[in-house]
């Protein structure tokens, strides 16, 4: 990897005769009081004046991304930090122009200004009046700066302005207000600002990370995220998906029609989902590629702008489909399909994804039943492999993919091809009907409490035509031996209890109503109260068994796995 890393102050960075330009995609300044004053407070602490204050203040990684000619650097990471230092000295001159307003040493702080911007900020063009600045903003926040900030600070609009612009007028204010009240307008107040400023800048370090391109960048992400430093991926991956867009200055109208849809994209989804939907479209289309590959992959496979393009557009159509794929109450499903979504949701299965993109994409306007026929086998197939079996997810991964290829490249046509390619990660009726004999599901986290009122749901239904609503807050889950055990429960050693207390065949749907009231009593006087309910299953329970011992739910489990591997199962596998 050519990268080069180093600590540096604030001065040292801008002190290299460098310009630093954040991407015109990066994101909008976003810094908030809280930020701030985070910041001011970690300031004043190095100038307390106490024993134990700290001399300089880290302020973390700030990622650039080097030009040719060296002269220019790209800043990849850190841009809120870089920013809002700019700012704080911006807000000292502006007390320097007060200063010098009110007449208060007007030669002096005329020339402690023209120094500080000179140094820190960058020099005002005698002829145009613009300034020369060392820091670019993006496209959206850069003209407000250079302009109201940076030069004509005594006339900000505070109206028709972004909500960025706004929080950069915001930020200087606030700073501006923290400077006036420590240094005010006395006589030496000039000298005070200028000497703070001139001492910060030394106090305030970072590790500076230095790399040739975009990849480099990400990989440098991807290291300090492992390390639990906070970094957006979504900056990274929009700096990495635009930079072959915005090379050679392309017309504004292009770059505005791609920002479009990249802001439709972030508007559908988080930055968190934003890398998962880059690598499930990927791996829908190519080969499976690992998340720590992908960025790799995708550099190689775009050369040209055209193809940069295509591909924005893609993931603008395909995060429409993503986010539908996530929301099973999306109303572009029929109930079937809401059904099967919904399942997948609550089993925690993502590794179908990628092939649901595929099919998606190739059967949802054309052959619609097709589609949801596959949804169905999918629920079906995550049901036995993950839930109930608990195999590898990652040995489906790759089989996902490859069936997700096979449909985009009409390799497999019908649904039941589809279905039959996915034969391998089926469990057959032995293996399902085995692991569902012995499953237990722990009820102590609210995934597996919906499992689990799922799971007796769909029994209920089969065994004894049950017509259960767990919409509504009417029931929850009994633990026919309970969690916790006071007397009564002879046959369970801690070891059997422990054994047993979670298994499937021990717990039943019940009323609330009778539920308050069951406790941990003995079976004797749960069976009571499980006979009075009005789901059948339940009922049947305290009819059937007169004991409640090991050797019960044993028994009863096993009944329950023969009437599951009927309920969850593709009857062409």
């Amino acid at each position: 990897m050519n990268l080069s890393t180093a600590n540096e102050n604030f001065r040292q960075l801008v002190g290299h005769n460098v310009t630093y330009s954040i991407p015109p995609f990066q994101r909008d300044y976003s810094w908030s009081e809280e930020n701030w004053e985070e910041l001011w407070f970690d300031i004043l602490a190095m100038y307390s004046g106490e024993e134990d204050a700290e001399n300089e203040h880290y302020m973390g990684y700030l990622v650039l991304q080097d030009s040719d000619n060296k002269k220019f650097s790209s800043v990849i990471d850190g841009q809120q930090r870089i920013t809002t230092i700019s700012i704080i000295v911006l807000a000292a001159l502006n007390h320097l122009r007060i200063l010098i307003s009110k007449g208060i040493d007007p030669e002096d702080n005329t020339q402690r200004a023209k120094v500080l911007r000179e140094s820190y900020i960058g020099y005002i063009d005698p002829i145009t009046l613009k300034s020369r600045s060392k820091l670019t903003l993006n496209k959206h926040n850069d003209r407000f700066y250079q302009t109201y900030l940076a030069v004509n600070s005594e006339h900000i609009p505070a109206r028709n302005l972004k909500a960025s612009e706004h929080m950069l007028r915001k930020a200087y204010a606030w700073f501006g207000s923290r400077v006036e009240s420590k240094f005010g307008f006395e006589d030496n107040s000039g000298q005070k600002v200028t000497g703070f400023i001139d001492s910060l800048v030394d106090k305030l370090f970072f590790t500076v990370i230095t790399v040739t391109d975009e990849l480099n960048a990400f990989k440098v992400f991807e290291t300090l995220n492992a390390r639990g430093v906070k970094l957006s991926s979504t900056d990274l991956l929009k700096n990495y998906l635009f930079s072959v867009l915005s090379s050679d200055d392309p017309h504004d109208s292009i770059l505005d029609d791609l920002e479009s849809s990249w802001e439709y994209i972030t508007g559908l989804l988080s930055s968190e989902s934003f890398p998962e939907l880059l690598r499930i479209f990927w791996n829908s289309k190519n080969r499976l590629v690992r998340k720590k590959d992908l960025f790799k992959t995708i550099q190689k496979s775009i050369s040209s702008k055209e193809e940069a393009f295509e591909l924005v557009r893609d993931l603008e159509v395909n995060s429409e489909i993503y986010a539908n794929l996530r929301d099973p109450t999306s109303n572009v499903w029929n109930v079937k399909e809401k059904e099967a979504l919904s399942q997948l949701s609550m089993f925690g299965v993502k590794q179908p994804m990628a092939m649901l993109m595929s099919a998606y994409r190739r059967f949802y306007d054309s052959e619609r039943s097709t589609f949801t026929s596959i949804l169905e086998a999918i629920s079906v197939i995550s049901f036995r492999y993950n839930v109930i079996c608990s195999l590898p997810p990652q040995d489906q991964e790759g089989l996902y993919s490859s069936v997700a290829i096979k449909i985009e490249n009409r390799e497999l046509s019908s649904g039941q091809g589809i279905i039959e390619a996915l034969r391998d990660i089926y469990p057959d009726d032995a293996q399902f009907s085995g692991a569902f004999a012995t499953k237990q599901l722990k009820t102590t986290n609210s995934r597996n409490q919906k499992v689990v009122q799922y799971i007796l749901k769909r029994l209920g239904e089969k065994i004894s035509m049950d017509s259960i609503d767990l919409t509504t807050s009417r029931y929850n889950i009994e633990h026919v031996l309970p969690q916790k055990v006071k007397s009564g429960w002879d046959d369970f050693s801690d070891v059997k209890h422990s054994q047993c207390v979670y298994r499937l065949a021990n717990m039943v749907i019940l009323e609330k109503s009778l539920n308050n009231s069951i406790g941990n009593k003995s079976y004797p006087e749960k069976k009571l109260v499980l006979s009075q309910s009005n789901v059948s299953l339940t009922k049947n329970l305290a009819e059937r068994y007169d004991k409640w011992t090991p050797e019960t739910i044993d028994s009863r489990q096993l009944f329950l796995a023969k009437q599951a591997k009927g309920i969850w199962r593709i009857n062409s596998l």
